[in-house]
């Protein structure tokens, strides 16, 4: 496809031809996708995330709900991916078709460098973008080294030929479709920003041999008087680098022994504790060993009641969970929605789970839009709110609202509400998932 957007320079034309064949050699077209009707576009976080930052940057809600109403329908054509530019043709209600682009700025050699630098530090990234997933370690670690992966507040640029000047109802569909192919392809999200799949394994397959290739050995620094290198002011020799992260946590002592333990030592409970410790430590290390940690801020202690989440999420034998529910003040089925909760979300999650509030006006506006903008008029399920909480009239299915403006999906089950999956920015994909049935 010829880009009907781009300026050219007469100085830079030549650069630029060559920056067109190169991204044109690396497109990749996906077919139109069937219609969505009821469905939300995205169910990864990083879908989420790309559907986040078209919907901060969009300035009328108009917009997008007639966006979302087209890509529902099966109006956006195959798609075409590129290094920094999606492209498709867009049918609007009267049956028009917009040629549409999204752009997404491409990562520098500088970036690449350090992005797959980093990568290869942890094999586990390249087994999860491998298997079509992106770990958010990935994005984390890419972000402390300077590398943006996921696009912010207005990264997205749209270009339509409908001449609007900000995201049409066209760009907007053709994002909303994107956001589908990031769900079962986070290569396309790499594609866009300048590295085709195969070239970038080939290049982290290079990295890898050579980082496993043994260091050349260094000769031992010559021993210095204490003394004399203090009044000399002598450069000392670095410190060796760190050992390198264990592939998985360490294994507690055996505690079957022939010695009886003493008194009333509960020994499942300090093996699972155990357990649990050389597991924490393993994430804390790998943590600190990743670039740019020191840049992190310190996360907060949990607190007993959290503490007790995670360990009940660790499947504990059953005595053990009765103890840690009876020291967080929860009864047995509250510690097991409890460590539900945690397993979806963390100590947000649980916040949602066992803290009821009551949104301010503004935050109460903003719910009220989102809802409203989720669904087709004809396909709004009737909602009661109360307190954060959106409960489905006659139905067994609940939104509750974060204080960071993200929904939770929920589902009633033996009288108790129970958490049933992660949050999503969308509610109409959160109701999906508090179905259970994929539709909202």
């Amino acid at each position: 496809m010829s880009d009907l957007y781009d300026d050219q320079d007469p100085l830079d034309e030549t650069a630029e031809a060559d920056e067109a064949d190169e991204a044109a050699a690396q497109e990749r077209i996906f077919a139109a996708l069937p219609p969505a009707q009821g469905k939300g576009f995205a169910g990864t976080w990083w879908g989420l995330a790309w559907l986040k930052a078209l919907e901060d940057t969009a300035l009328e809600l108009r917009q997008l709900k007639a966006g979302r109403a087209l890509a529902r329908a099966g109006a956006v054509g195959a798609v075409s991916v590129r290094p920094g530019r999606i492209t498709a043709l867009v049918r609007d209600r009267g049956g028009a078709l917009h040629r549409s682009d999204v752009l997404l700025h491409q990562l520098d050699g500088d970036d690449w460098d350090r992005l797959l630098g980093m990568a290869v530090e942890r094999s586990g990234h390249i087994a999860a973008l491998l298997d079509r997933e992106m770990p958010p370690h990935l994005v984390e670690d890419a972000s402390a080294a300077g590398v943006e992966l996921l696009p912010g507040i207005g990264d997205l640029e749209p270009r339509c030929d409908c001449d609007a000047w900000d995201h049409c109802a066209h760009t907007t569909a053709l994002s909303y479709q994107v956001a589908r192919l990031l769900d079962q392809d986070p290569f396309v999200l790499l594609l866009l920003r300048g590295r085709d799949e195969r070239s970038l394994l080939d290049e982290l397959q290079v990295r890898s041999t050579v980082a496993a290739d043994p260091a050349p050995a260094v000769r031992e620094a010559e021993g210095v008087d204490a003394a004399d290198a203090y009044a000399s002011a002598v450069v000392l020799p670095p410190l060796p680098a760190p050992p390198p992260l264990p592939a998985e946590p360490g294994l507690p002592p055996a505690l079957d022994t022939e010695t009886a333990p003493p008194g009333d030592t509960d020994v499942d409970a300090l093996e699972f504790l155990a357990t649990q410790a050389a597991t924490e430590a393993h994430r804390l290390l790998a943590e600190a060993l990743a670039t740019g940690h020191q840049q992190r801020p310190i996360a907060e202690e949990p607190t007993p009641a959290e503490d007790a989440a995670r360990l009940a999420a660790a499947a504990p034998p059953e005595h053990v969970a009765v103890r840690l529910a009876q020291a967080s003040g929860r009864d047995r089925e509250g510690l097991a929605l409890a460590a539900r909760a945690w397993e979806h979300g963390g100590t947000a999650a649980l916040a949602v789970l066992e803290g009821a509030w009551t949104p301010d006006a503004k935050s109460a506006a903003r719910a009220r839009a989102a809802l409203e903008g989720a669904w087709e008029e004809d396909e709004r399920p009737v909602l009661k709110g109360a307190r954060g909480r959106w409960t489905v009239s006659g139905g067994a299915s609940q939104l509750r609202l974060g204080r960071d403006g993200r929904w939770w999906p929920y589902r009633k089950e033996r009288g108790r509400w129970a958490p049933v999956g992660p949050a999503a920015s969308d509610p109409a994909a959160a109701l999906a998932t508090a179905l259970g049935t994929g539709e909202a």
